[in-house]
């Protein structure tokens, strides 16, 4: 009799349970898509790298001022006395020191912006990804690149980005 009541009771707790555990609803989604695709997350990469390109001419154009400065003095180096020659080549040195530094602060400074503008992308997203798991009764939505293989049906990438281009215009950073 004992065995009868365990078995009824196994039974019932997997029979109402069961159902449950395979009701959740999981999708996934491509974040770097939604980045790269909608219009804010365009205009965050396109600032981005308008800032780089135009660092980058500022910087090619002082490494030939040095690089023109170096050979002068290279070139003057028999006419000049030691010690004169020595005061301009520590002068060039500290130029070039000069230069380095405010290379790697200028790479710091976008680096610091780009991880900034994508820390304000995703606390923007991250409401209409709320929303719309409660409006489809979603469970888990998973990023893409942490899946391995999913059936085609659970990515919602290009639902959200076209809920992405209606509600977030520009991202300020």
């Amino acid at each position: 009799m004992i065995f009868i009541r365990f078995f009824l009771v196994i039974f019932f707790l997997f029979f109402f349970q069961l159902p449950n555990a395979y009701s959740e609803k999981i999708v996934y989604i491509n974040i770097e898509k939604i980045m790269k695709g909608s219009k804010a997350g365009k205009a965050i990469i396109d600032k981005i790298n308008k800032t780089n390109e135009s660092n980058l001419k500022k910087f090619k154009q002082i490494e030939e001022e040095l690089q023109k400065e170096e050979k002068d003095l290279i070139s003057k180096k028999n006419v000049l006395s030691e010690e004169e020659f020595q005061k301009k080549f520590n002068s060039l040195k500290k130029k070039i020191n000069d230069y380095r530094s405010l290379r790697q602060k200028t790479i710091g400074d976008i680096t610091k912006k780009r991880l900034n503008a994508s820390k304000e992308f995703f606390s923007k997203i991250n409401p209409i990804l709320s929303d719309y798991a409660a409006e489809n009764n979603i469970s888990f939505i998973l990023q893409k690149k942490n899946i391995l293989m999913g059936k085609t049906e659970l990515d919602i990438t290009n639902d959200i980005m076209k809920i992405v281009d209606k509600e977030i215009s520009k991202i300020k950073f």
